[in-house]
């Protein structure tokens, strides 16, 4: 269930976040940024739900990879 609530917030915050985040989108991201602030989740279920998502987890083992190949490239 959703509860509506209001905020006071800079007027350059609040255009910077309409101009990135988007009209429809800036309650989503705030709760997004709050909720592992005030929330206790479960943290084994967060990294299965992590690990289930084969896209992530595939570009997540080409970014380390390629931090891999910057070492070696930088010690030789």
């Amino acid at each position: 269930m959703q509860q509506k609530m209001t905020i006071t917030i800079d007027r350059e915050v609040y255009d910077a976040l309409y101009r990135v985040v988007g009209k429809g989108n800036i309650s989503k991201f705030l709760e997004n940024l709050a909720r592992p602030h005030v929330l206790k989740e479960d943290l084994t279920s967060a990294y299965q739900a992590m690990a289930a998502d084969t896209e992530r987890e595939r570009e997540a083992l080409a970014w380390s990879n390629g931090l891999i190949g910057s070492v070696n490239d930088a010690q030789g």
